[in-house]
């Protein structure tokens, strides 16, 4: 399990670290005719997303494991970082961050605070109105859902889903979303038997 925490955290600091990389650039300058000011915009930040839905796990001891999710996702264009080894896929390819607060009311109120990382790529090309697309992602979080399951409310979660985009603008969008998720805390302490959830969820896109 050691292996896997480093895995995990070189990862982690992996994909940070080229998105930061990759924001320090110098911004995009719109071309404009000479009698105007030129503006900057930035030229990573995609956007931003947020995301609810109802999400529902099964636990051996205690029942049912019953979630609304509340997620904020700040959307990097990565397609930014493969140019520069010469991937330039025509649908879109994007890293997020991914804060979130997660209410759960079974067994008992329940809430979930932490923070994933993910990338998430289309499967048809950007300029399409509906746009498909898959997800993986990893993270951690803080709970203070006391079962025989967990013996310490830090875990780790990973994720994988698949969702779509409908442009009701050029710039705004609806999602829905699929996820399955586990979570566990690579054994750090026992008890350890982890927990598996499926969500689904809808919300709204916003790119700048």
């Amino acid at each position: 399990m050691k292996n896997m925490l480093n895995v995990f955290a070189a990862a982690v600091l992996f994909v940070t670290f080229s998105c930061i990389y990759a924001y320090a650039e110098e911004p995009v300058v719109e071309e404009q005719p000479a009698t105007e000011k030129t503006s900057s915009k930035p030229k990573n930040i995609q956007g931003i997303e947020v995301l609810t839905g109802y999400s529902h796990g099964t636990l051996a001891h205690d029942g049912s494991h019953k979630v609304i999710p509340l997620i904020v996702d700040i959307n990097f264009n990565f397609k930014n970082i493969t140019k520069k080894i010469g991937i330039n896929p025509p649908s879109m390819i994007v890293f997020q961050l991914e804060p979130f607060f997660n209410n759960a009311f079974e067994p008992g109120w329940n809430m979930e605070l932490g923070t994933a990382f993910a990338f998430k790529a289309g499967l048809v090309p950007e300029t399409w109105k509906l746009q498909p697309y898959v997800k993986l992602g990893a993270g951690m979080l803080y709970e203070n859902l006391h079962t025989p399951h967990q013996a310490t409310g830090f875990n780790f979660i990973e994720f994988g889903g698949c969702g779509m985009h409908y442009f009701i603008k050029k710039n705004i969008a609806l999602t829905i979303e699929g996820r399955i998720r586990h979570m566990s805390n690579a054994s750090i302490r026992d008890p350890n038997h982890g927990i598996n959830s499926y969500s689904g969820m809808a919300g709204i896109l916003y790119n700048f």
